[in-house]
């Protein structure tokens, strides 16, 4: 799936299933949740916390497409082609990077 498909596969839904966008403040502040459930998981399954009992049986890879769902919620109310500015995102990352990696002591 492409990202524009992607974008147009969750308008799609939301104009027939769901309703209507929240708007973007909401939807910005679920954005924020849904980052912290995927952190809070990432934390115990990668770092040093414990799982707790309201933790198990949750799945990483759903806490990310949550995360991926409310962010294309967000361009699609924008008006912002992710494929566009994910491709313009790259093109700068490459133009300022280009040695930035490769010259840093920390990632020899």
């Amino acid at each position: 799936m492409t990202i524009e498909a992607a974008q147009q596969q969750v308008d799609n839904w939301i104009q027939t299933i769901g309703v209507r966008y929240f708007n973007e403040l909401t939807n910005l502040g679920i954005l924020m949740e849904e980052v912290g459930e995927l952190s809070r998981l990432m934390v115990r399954q990668y770092g040093e916390q414990s799982f707790k009992e309201s933790d198990k049986g949750k799945d990483i890879g759903d806490e990310m497409a949550d995360v991926l769902w409310v962010l294309i919620c967000l361009a699609n109310q924008t008006g912002i082609n992710l494929t566009d500015a994910f491709q313009k995102n790259l093109h700068k990352k490459t133009q300022r990077d280009s040695n930035r990696h490769r010259e840093n002591e920390k990632l020899q």
